[in-house]
C-alpha cells in the first residue's frame, strides 16, 4: 500500500472528508504551495528533528522556518537539531523523502504543530510523493494526529 492509499484509507475510516490533488513534480514546500495555488500559510510542511536523541515531527506552514531556540525551549530539550534524511528514511518506508504527511501518529513519531498552522480552517499537505497532496479541515487533522501545539517558527 502506498502512503497516499494508506492516508486515504485512514481518513475514510475516521470519517474525514478530504480532497486528493495532483500537481507537477516539485520538491520544496513553497513550490508545492505555488503548484496547488494555496497560500504558504495553508500548506503544512513536515520537518524531522532530533530532540535529546529522539526523532520528532514538526509541522508548520510552508512560509515559516523552524526557530531551533524556540523549539528547544518549547520541547524542554537540552539538544535539538535538524535530522539528516538517512536518519529517518526508514521511519517512513512508504513515503518519498521530503514528502511525508503530517500524521506522525501513523509512524509512531510524536507530532508538534506550530501555532500559526492552527489559524486556518483547512490545511494542504503532501501525501507521500512529490506529486500528490491532500486537503482536509485543520480540526480533523488535530483530532486524528493529536499534536502538541506550540510556538517554534519564524516567518520567512
Amino acid at each position: 500500500m502506498t502512503c497516499k492509499e494508506r492516508l486515504e484509507k485512514y481518513l475514510r475510516e475516521n470519517g474525514v472528508p478530504f480532497q486528493s490533488m495532483t500537481h507537477p513534480e516539485v520538491y520544496t514546500a513553497q513550490e508545492v504551495a505555488a503548484a496547488q495555488h494555496v497560500p504558504g500559510k495553508q500548506l503544512a510542511k513536515v520537518v524531522i528533528a532530533e530532540a535529546d536523541g529522539r526523532m520528532v515531527m514538526l509541522v508548520l506552514p510552508a512560509s515559516y522556518l523552524v526557530d531551533f531556540k524556540k523549539l528547544q525551549a518549547f520541547l524542554g530539550a537540552r539538544k535539538v537539531r535538524l535530522a539528516k534524511e538517512e536518519e529517518f528514511s526508514d521511519i517512513f518506508p512508504d513515503c518519498a523523502i521530503g514528502a511525508m504527511p503530517p500524521f506522525g501518529n501513523l509512524y509512531d513519531i510524536p507530532v508538534y504543530v506550530d501555532r500559526t498552522l492552527t489559524e486556518g480552517l483547512e490545511i494542504v499537505f503532501r501525501a507521500g510523493t512529490h506529486r500528490d497532496t491532500m486537503k482536509i479541515r485543520y480540526a480533523d487533522f488535530e483530532r486524528l494526529a493529536k499534536p502538541e501545539v506550540g510556538d517554534f517558527s519564524v516567518h520567512i
